[in-house]
């Protein structure tokens, strides 16, 4: 009695299987209903939905755009005369480099806004090594520009439950940023 209630129950899950299989596969079942039940279920309708939140998106795309804009070592072409560092870091790339925790909290609970924001760069090291060979570029001198970047702002912390108070106070902030980048050694003078 217990095989055979067995054998429906793995019969019964086989059979779910194979109609899952097939109407996951894009084929229909010919016949009256079930045809036009099967025909309208395609892969993506069977999917269930997940949702996927804002912070986790926002995460995604701020870890993108840094990749692109500023964790890459750019190689440049050969250069005659004195070489200088020309490309301070940018205000985004300042306040990115920040740490995340002088911003943001929870809401209602605990929120700091950042305001009155003022960003100073002062260079610290314009240095260019001699010329060596480089994996993947080949020979190349590289140009150290290293970055003091202070950031003076007004935080502000808030808070509405459960005593409710806002507090301002005068923050300084000192980030190191590194500019680096490769260039190109010329070849020997040919006469």
């Amino acid at each position: 009695m217990q095989t055979v209630g067995r054998q429906l129950r793995r019969s019964a899950v086989l059979a779910t299987i194979c109609l899952m299989l097939v109407s996951n596969s894009g084929c229909t079942l010919t016949g009256g209903f079930i045809s036009v039940v099967w025909s309208y279920m395609t892969f993506w309708k069977t999917l269930p939905i997940v949702p996927v939140p804002a912070y986790q998106t926002q995460l995604v795309e701020d870890k993108l755009w840094e990749d692109e804009r500023y964790n890459r070592v750019p190689v440049l072409d050969p250069v005659e005369g004195e070489v200088f560092c020309v490309d301070p870091p940018s205000e985004d790339q300042v306040m990115r480099a920040m740490p995340s925790d002088a911003a943001g909290g929870f809401a209602f609970f605990q929120e700091t806004q950042i305001n009155n924001v003022r960003i100073v760069v002062e260079p610290l090291v314009d240095r260019l090594d001699d010329c060596k060979v480089y994996p993947l570029v080949g020979p190349a001198r590289l140009h150290h520009c290293h970055y003091k970047c202070t950031i003076y702002y007004d935080k502000t912390i808030r808070s509405y439950w459960p005593i409710p108070f806002t507090h301002t106070d005068e923050s300084v902030e000192v980030v190191y940023i590194d500019k680096d980048h490769l260039i190109r050694c010329t070849g020997p003078a040919t006469p």
